[in-house]
């Protein structure tokens, strides 16, 4: 895209970060609705919306670059939502037991994708072009929606394929399951854990979305790799980070300790408030998206 339109480091930098504009918004709302209505409709809302938003990718970016600007921007809105919502169906739907290596891998499915999308973008690029990419992976997001409607739920309770005997160990020993109506903002905000949270999940993430949004761009022009090059050495991070965040989630719950990177950050929102786990993730992942803001941006300009 970029040799297409003939943008500059610092313009593709701007792209870049214009999804966290949006992503930065529905951070805090994605988790309130989530405690509030339940993370089925607000997960499927936001997958619905980015995938749309990433078929229209191509075409706002023919237009002008502040439409696709926009579009990026809309992007994130879709995607802001997703992480509070997966972690309020989680802390409804695992034991505590099994909580860290449980928020292991469905969270490591993150690094997955990035790895699929890695090894496919290059040969759709190649074969039919760079749209080609943004209309694949859009339109992944109906197939998955028709089947999340059909299969998923907001807690055990709804579920009507389940057992009693599997709903008592999914919901035994929980403090409360059931959704939230007022959100206590001054007593959470005066946790220090919860600072913690946010502070650890700012640095966690600074350096995790830099090299994402740069690093095929670095093996592309500075390292002169061909695409085929660059998304093969672009998955090894990825792949390496979710082999080690499911086998320290395994770790985590054994030892009944939550010191590592994958399973401590996402888990511990469960461990210190489970009625408002969503919540507590959209108020740490809005530092974790400044993280993004602000480094994907800086390093464009940088290298400027």
């Amino acid at each position: 895209m970029s040799k297409e339109f003939n943008w500059n480091n610092a313009t593709v930098g701007l792209i870049q970060s214009s999804f966290f504009w949006g992503y930065l918004l529905t951070q805090i709302l994605g988790g309130m609705w989530a405690d509030k209505i339940g993370g089925k409709l607000v997960l499927g809302f936001g997958v619905v919306w980015w995938s749309v938003a990433t078929i229209l990718t191509p075409i706002a970016a023919r237009i002008r670059l502040p439409f696709l600007l926009i579009m990026r921007a809309f992007m994130g809105i879709g995607e802001g939502v997703a992480m509070p919502a997966m972690n309020n169906l989680l802390s409804k739907w695992i034991p505590v037991s099994e909580r860290s290596r449980s928020l292991a891998l469905v969270y490591s499915g993150m690094y997955l994708g990035s790895v699929i999308g890695l090894a496919f973008s290059p040969i759709l690029i190649h074969e039919f072009g760079w749209p080609s990419v943004f209309y694949s992976f859009g339109s992944l997001g109906s197939i998955w929606f028709a089947l999340w409607l059909r299969k998923a739920y907001s807690s055990p309770k709804e579920d009507p394929e389940l057992s009693k005997e599997e709903k008592k160990l999914i919901m035994g020993g929980s403090i409360s399951k059931e959704p939230v109506k007022v959100i206590p903002w001054r007593l959470i905000l005066s946790k220090a854990p919860v600072w913690a949270l946010i502070i650890s999940h700012f640095c966690h993430n600074r350096g995790t979305f830099i090299l994402l949004t740069w690093m095929p761009t670095y093996y592309n022009q500075v390292l002169m790799f061909n695409l085929s090059e660059s998304g093969h050495l672009c998955v090894l991070p990825w792949l390496t980070m979710a082999a080690f965040a499911n086998i320290g989630g395994w770790i985590a719950d054994t030892l009944g300790s939550d010191a590592f990177s994958q399973s401590g950050p996402y888990s511990n929102h469960q461990d210190i408030g489970p009625r408002y786990a969503g919540v507590l993730l959209g108020l740490s992942n809005t530092a974790r998206v400044l993280a993004g803001v602000f480094g994907t941006a800086a390093t464009g300009y940088i290298l400027q």
